[in-house]
């Protein structure tokens, strides 16, 4: 299918002509005026839209394919002829290179420019990036010139890049003399997706509020242990210049022309895993109904849309999709990956403990629940009954939608769902938060690890403890909680798959980001740098001579 030019999609959408500034032909920066701007055409206001959250069950190699099912999901709202806009996570580089490879949907269900999308796109991540490394060089440069009481042992900013490099994750700084590097001091790298820069442009609603929170990034402490914050360092306002088109979603369109904007890219595993506040306050703006997913599984990704970006923006989900695939059935239920185009339905219902644990955790918000099997042609129509029978046991709606193989046809039926549960919805109520933000701390990180994980107990180990006193002490105690815990179990070890009980989750450190708003809590071994796999999918892609990239995805 033929992409329309961008600014025939913005325009449909009823953005004012001024408010779109075209990147070529496909792709487009829209401005922050066009939230208040009367619209051109179309009488819904973002009371009326439904915001549907699409999550997932725990991922495994198998892939599960949550984007595709957004995707999906709003091309079969579309057939329907309902008003659907998607609002998108950017793919970080460092995966793309990595382990995953392109992250822009598949099959029949994509976003357009999938090439462009993957890799530099409009530049946010570039931007995020620089302004972050700025507020670092700014930080040594103070204490290289003595104009600063920072502690070089207490400076907690770290650099970024937009690229898996685990030998970044320890570095030393400053060797070679002061006349030549500075003063020495140990620090390392996180990347881009994990910059606290990246959660700020993605919680900030406005350019004032994104300045009110760049101000007050904790950036290390003097010698006395006073907290120092990234104003006193006096370069906030050269982060903004850099900052100031990145802050502007961007709209591009799925295959079937669906309008979606894509902004910001925190990884859900090592930050909080949502797209901007101000891309889906414009999904909700511009469409009668605003898809949006959040990253991993609904333990990570999802928790964290309703703990920390629901807060912050004061969203109200109306229905969330729950993502799983026969194949990650099967594999939680104990199956090998070289194994999982064979049919076992015995299998796929051991593994089907996972898929409740995130139904039922999802169900704690008082929202509707809808599992969306991800149809693949190898599964069998046993294993697929099998799912649907189980969804009704525990009182979950079920659709199998065939987006991957035919886009917005494939999600008829998962539209259709998903539309009667928001019929006649009336008033939603409050969301059942997991915890509240005067719970202390520790309260919260508990809560999370029982009522969202299944852990029996939290034990914190290390300076964890000390340093959760020393956060609430600053007044960062009402804060809500950012987990880094492993996307690849329910548990902080990425081993034990399925519906692991009776563990303990452990926490060894936890990180203060005071502009984005939250605690930072690291759990188990998770890091927030990650290394390339064994065979990088960077080995794959290439370029041909008419300039057609291949291996991508």
């Amino acid at each position: 299918m033929e992409l329309k030019p961008i600014m025939g999609i913005a325009q449909d959408l009823g953005i004012d002509e001024q408010d779109i500034e075209s990147y070529g032909k496909f792709k487009a920066k829209i401005s922050l005026d066009s939230l208040t701007r009367k619209k051109s055409i179309g009488s819904s206001n973002a009371d009326d839209a439904k915001l549907i959250l699409v999550s997932a069950m725990t991922p495994t190699p198998a892939g599960e394919g949550k984007t595709t099912t957004s995707i999906g999901l709003a091309q079969g709202l579309r057939k329907l002829g309902r008003r659907s806009v998607l609002a998108l996570r950017q793919p970080s580089m460092g995966p793309v290179f990595g382990r995953k490879g392109g992250a822009t949907g598949g099959g029949k269900s994509t976003i357009q420019p999938s090439d462009s999308i993957n890799l530099q796109f409009t530049g946010d991540f570039h931007a995020i990036t620089a302004a972050h490394n700025l507020l670092s060089a700014a930080i040594d440069n103070k204490i290289h010139f003595g104009q600063s009481d920072i502690d070089p042992l207490k400076v907690l900013w770290k650099r970024a890049i937009d690229m898996n490099d685990r030998s970044l994750r320890s570095i030393v700084i400053g060797l070679g003399g002061k006349s030549v590097g500075g003063t020495p001091r140990q620090t390392g790298f996180d990347i881009t997706a994990a910059s606290e820069i990246m959660a700020i442009l993605c919680l900030a609603d406005s350019r004032a509020n994104l300045r009110e929170r760049l101000d007050r990034i904790l950036i290390g402490y003097s010698r006395d242990d006073r907290p120092i914050f990234a104003k006193e360092i006096g370069v906030t306002g050269a982060m903004m210049a850099i900052l100031n088109e990145a802050i502007q979603p961007n709209l591009v369109q799925s295959v079937e022309g669906v309008p979606t904007f894509v902004h910001g890219g925190p990884f859900a595993n090592i930050a909080h895993g949502c797209n901007s506040i101000l891309a889906t306050k414009m999904a909700l703006r511009f469409g009668e109904f605003a898809i949006t997913e959040a990253g991993f599984a609904f333990d990570l990704g999802a928790e964290k849309f309703m703990s920390i970006k629901s807060r912050a923006a004061n969203l109200n989900p109306a229905v969330i999709v729950i993502v799983a695939t026969v194949r990650a059935l099967k594999m939680h239920g104990g199956m090998a990956l070289n194994q999982l185009n064979e049919p076992n339905v015995t299998a796929l219902k051991r593994g089907l403990a996972n898929l409740a644990a995130h139904c039922a955790a999802a169900k704690q918000f008082l929202r509707p629940v809808v599992v969306a099997i991800n149809q693949r042609t190898e599964d069998s129509v046993e294993e697929l009954a099998a799912v649907h029978e189980f969804c009704k046991t525990i009182d979950v709606k079920c659709s199998t939608a065939n987006v991957f193989g035919l886009g917005g046809e494939g999600a008829l039926d998962l539209a259709k769902t998903v539309v009667q549960l928001t019929e006649n919805q009336g008033e939603l109520p409050d969301l059942n938060h997991v915890y509240q933000l005067s719970d202390s701390i520790e309260e919260k990180i508990r809560k999370i690890a029982t009522k969202i994980y299944g852990a029996k107990d939290v034990s914190f180990v290390g300076s964890a403890k000390q340093k959760i006193k020393k956060a609430e002490a600053l007044g960062f105690g009402s804060l809500p909680v950012c987990m880094a815990k492993t996307q690849n179990s329910l548990s902080d070890d990425p081993k034990l798959l399925g519906r692991p009980d009776n563990f303990t989750l452990t926490v060894r450190d936890i990180e203060i980001a005071s502009g984005a708003g939250f605690i930072v809590v690291l759990t188990g071994d998770i890091v927030r740098m990650p290394g390339l796999p064994l065979i990088p999918a960077a080995e794959k892609i290439d370029v041909d001579e008419s300039g057609k990239i291949f291996g991508l995805t």
